[in-house]
């Protein structure tokens, strides 16, 4: 234990709110036919949350580019009742929840609290109205690119283009904050990031997108993107993904490095964590002759830290921070507590 904490540093982390902004397992799940999803959620991703102490779980709903531009949204649709049905036949364990109270009260029994996001909304395109239908079914985070083009923005592959969102993206991004669905800049090109700044009137959040300054990758934000989300009130969440954290040899402490970096430049209020535990779902989802599809689309090789390949090695980061000297409080505030808090404060209209 270390000196001035009042607990270990796994009683800590078992007693912290714990939020994960991105974690991609809705895609694993719906793989399986319908019929399968609740138990193959139970069986596989509820003991991973559980170990891992995750009591905020975001989903995104991302869609393959199989499903685009066609089936884009009939597979939106179908995620969003993946994650309604898994929630429904596991009702003792996650609930899936539409507003801060629905968080408070899945967190007070004990239950994980399910938030939908979407993921560059393919199935959307320029018909934005259709946010409305999507917030009705549950959406409450939303971005609007991936690593390409779309037709509200430039995603983060797209930088060398320095193209800000399209008339229709700045539209979107008021009728999202009018629905209170939080901006999600995370994907989005580094342009795009400061024309979202400069139009935001509500908090932003980056669901997992970690520090330019420690590791020069696209998918990464500046100190100046960085310093704006948190003037916004929002919350940067830390991507654990190797090749996002360090050109080689990733480890635990470079994560704790991205988290510290964005600290002393925002202060501990704007820092929370958004792994992107793909390993597993990529495994299960990627056909054997197509392993190397991810690559080509990152640029870089696919690579995973040791011990936190999923959501059970969490609790590593929790020593980590401890070791590092880090105040109790402030380890809680970037386990779960900045996350909870923008969601409570910002979940619904102004």
């Amino acid at each position: 234990m270390m000196a001035g904490m009042s607990m270990s540093w796994r009683d800590l982390h078992s007693t912290a709110v714990v939020a994960d902004a991105h974690n991609d397992l809705l895609c694993a799940v719906v793989a399986r036919p319908t019929t399968e999803w609740s138990d193959y959620f139970r069986r596989e991703w509820l003991p991973q949350l559980r170990a891992g102490g995750v009591t905020l779980q975001v989903l995104p709903v991302f869609i393959d580019e199989t499903f685009q531009p066609e089936g884009a949204l009939r597979q939106t649709i179908r995620m969003i009742e993946c994650a309604r049905q898994i929630t429904a036949d596991n009702a003792d364990d996650v609930t899936l929840c539409l507003t801060a109270t629905d968080i408070d009260e899945a967190l007070s029994v004990g239950r994980i609290a399910l938030v939908l996001a979407l993921e560059s909304a393919p199935g959307v395109g320029e018909d934005i109205e259709l946010f409305r239908i999507l917030h009705t079914l549950g959406v409450r985070i939303v971005s609007i690119a991936h690593f390409g083009r779309t037709a509200l923005a430039d995603g983060s592959g797209e930088d060398a283009t320095g193209s800000s969102l399209t008339s229709v993206g700045v539209e979107a991004v008021a009728l999202l904050e009018e629905l209170g669905v939080l901006f999600d800049v995370s994907h989005l090109g580094a342009a795009g990031v400061s024309h979202v700044l400069n139009i935001a009137t509500r908090p932003l959040i980056a669901t997992h997108s970690s520090a330019r300054a420690l590791r020069d990758h696209h998918r990464n934000l500046t100190d100046e993107h960085i310093l704006g989300i948190a003037g916004t009130g929002g919350v940067v969440c830390v991507n654990f993904f190797a090749p996002f954290l360090a050109a080689d040899g990733a480890t635990l402490d470079h994560v704790v490095d991205h988290i510290e970096h964005i600290v002393a430049l925002a202060g501990v209020r704007a820092v929370g964590l958004g792994p992107d535990f793909v390993k597993q779902v990529l495994a299960e989802t990627q056909p054997a002759w197509c392993e190397h599809a991810p690559v080509r689309l990152l640029g870089t090789s696919l690579t995973y830290l040791e011990g936190l390949e999923g959501p059970a090695g969490l609790p590593l980061v929790t020593e980590r921070l401890v070791a590092r000297g880090w105040a109790e409080d402030d380890i809680r505030a970037v386990l779960g507590g900045n996350v909870l808090r923008l969601f409570r404060d910002h979940f619904g209209p102004a």
